[in-house]
């Protein structure tokens, strides 16, 4: 309780002290409060119950979409409901033993732990940086170290199984789409037909964030597209349908549904529209294509991520070791 009202008194002091002034304060408060003892009621205050939300609203103004605003709520929401405490109440020690007990209680695993303490990171650092509390209870919290795990891309083999077996023309101009042009499937199930450029094999695509690029195909997509669409007799404007009528814009749910089913059919492991971009990014970077063309041809804010994503080829590991090493 002591340090809950010396965090009080410091968080207001704030606008009116420096650095110096207020550490000298603080160590006051300690010697003041040393021997006392204090029970306070601590009332929910309207800045308390206000600060989650406009933290939402400052995200969403920064452009997150309403997927990952959800998201991020749902975790402050669960993490204060755990701890029973308001936001500027809680201390390091807190979130250490919620991060503890959520990994032990639920098996989850070290990344899904690490994405709250990065969602908890962000929270606490605007609380900060808009005068709510002194200081982030996170800091002194690091990055959970995860093992790196070598994600699979589809062989030429596989892509042209998938190409083969695919049993009408939206799947195989969807399949082509994918593995052309790198774009999410979210991406894909949100492009109208009038989006699409054939002549210059282009589209314009919103990525997260609302933000907007360009992304390519080759021609053979620019081929299969075509066949695809021509073979239509619907009015909708979107650029994949369901098959069954009336046509209704194909869901994300669907190619991952039809995307799985095509792949336990051919008995290919993990079928999965995001396969489509992790392969295309590795082959990229595998010819020689600069990192910074590749993370914006994959919509990447950070290049970072985007070294996630390309998986260097362990035979071409071999085979510059033999040409550079002997």
């Amino acid at each position: 309780m002591k340090e809950e009202v010396k965090s009080e008194i410091l968080r207001q002091m704030l606008p009116y002290l420096n650095n110096e002034q207020l550490s000298a304060l603080g160590c006051a408060i300690d010697s003041a409060l040393k021997n006392a003892e204090i029970t306070v009621a601590m009332a929910k205050t309207q800045e308390d119950d206000h600060s989650m939300e406009s933290f939402i609203t400052a995200k969403r103004i920064e452009g997150c979409s309403e997927k990952t605003l959800r998201y991020y709520r749902d975790t402050i929401v669960a993490m204060v409901s755990a701890i029973n405490k308001q936001p500027r109440q809680i201390t390091t020690d807190d979130l250490r033993l919620y991060l503890t007990s959520y990994q032990t209680e639920r098996r989850s695993s070290k990344v899904t732990i690490d994405n709250i303490r990065r969602i908890l990171s962000s929270f606490f650092s605007w609380l900060e940086d808009e005068d709510f509390i002194v200081k982030s209870p996170v800091r002194r919290i690091h990055k959970v170290k995860t093992a790196k795990i070598i994600k699979e891309t589809y062989t030429d083999e596989a892509l042209e199984l998938m190409r083969d077996n695919c049993g009408n023309p939206r799947d195989l101009a969807m399949i082509d789409l994918l593995a052309s042009s790198g774009m999410r499937v979210g991406e894909m199930v949100a492009l109208n037909r009038d989006d699409i450029n054939f002549n210059e094999r282009e589209c314009v695509v919103f990525g997260k964030g609302n933000k907007e690029r360009l992304v390519y195909f080759d021609a053979r997509t620019k081929i299969h597209l075509q066949n695809y669409l021509d073979g239509r007799n619907d009015s909708n404007p979107a650029l994949f349908v369901s098959l069954s009528m009336p046509s209704h814009r194909l869901q994300i749910g669907g190619v991952e549904r039809r995307l799985r089913e095509l792949g336990k059919r051919l008995n290919l492991p993990r079928v999965h529209p995001h396969k489509f971009r992790r392969t295309l990014a590795t082959a990229a970077i595998d010819k020689g294509m600069p990192i910074e063309q590749v993370q914006q041809l994959l919509g990447h804010q950070k290049i970072d991520t985007t070294m996630h994503y390309a998986m260097v080829k362990q035979q071409n590991v071999k085979l510059a070791h033999r040409k550079y090493i002997g």
